[in-house]
């Protein structure tokens, strides 16, 4: 569309860029397998290996390290995220995935997807060194809010659904909301 301004002979255009895509028939044969095939798994593999103080390197495939650091009032350099983050950042990411996801299936562009994350933690066990006495459940994440900028060609309602069903189904957030099987023993 270009209208021209009042006060001026240049035109004015509006641009509305759409979200890179993903490949709809990609997308069609992955959902195909899931169907024919529901308990399929994959493993995700990370190594972290200490650098010192509280930073740390994580190694995912062959990606740059991912680096975690703590803030100075937790005694680290505030080099990188801290770990919260982190989890925080991968649920966002998992969230855009699948939100990217279901409006592909859904035929609807995406033009913005930006995902607001925030979460109530803290550490008064100071790790398990010496800080108060906890209980498993009263550790770790206590509530997250998430708020998802979205917009696209549909109405609002629709791009509701759409967050919503990437909502439930989420690998990341259904991590988060249900209690997993967890083991932590010594490496051989």
């Amino acid at each position: 569309m270009s209208i021209t301004s009042a006060d001026s002979a240049v035109p004015v255009t509006t641009v509305k860029t759409w979200l890179r895509p993903i490949d709809p028939a990609g997308l069609s044969t992955f959902a195909e397998k899931g169907r024919n095939n529901p308990a399929s798994r994959g493993t995700n593999k990370v190594h972290t290996v200490m650098e010192g103080q509280y930073r740390s390197l994580s190694q995912v495939g062959n990606h740059q390290p991912v680096v975690v650091d703590e803030p100075l009032h937790l005694f680290g350099q505030d080099t990188a995220p801290a770990p919260g983050e982190i989890v925080l950042s991968g649920l966002g990411g998992c969230l855009a995935v699948g939100i990217t996801a279901v409006a592909t299936w859904k035929q609807v562009r995406l033009s913005r997807l930006e995902v607001f994350l925030e979460g109530d933690i803290g550490n008064p066990a100071a790790w398990g060194a010496g800080g108060a006495q906890k209980q498993s459940a009263e550790m770790g994440f206590q509530a997250i809010r998430v708020k998802v900028l979205v917009e696209g060609d549909a109405a609002r309602e629709v791009l509701n659904e759409i967050v919503q069903q990437a909502n439930f189904y989420s690998p990341v957030a259904n991590s988060m909301r249900n209690p997993i099987p967890f083991t932590i023993n010594l490496a051989d």
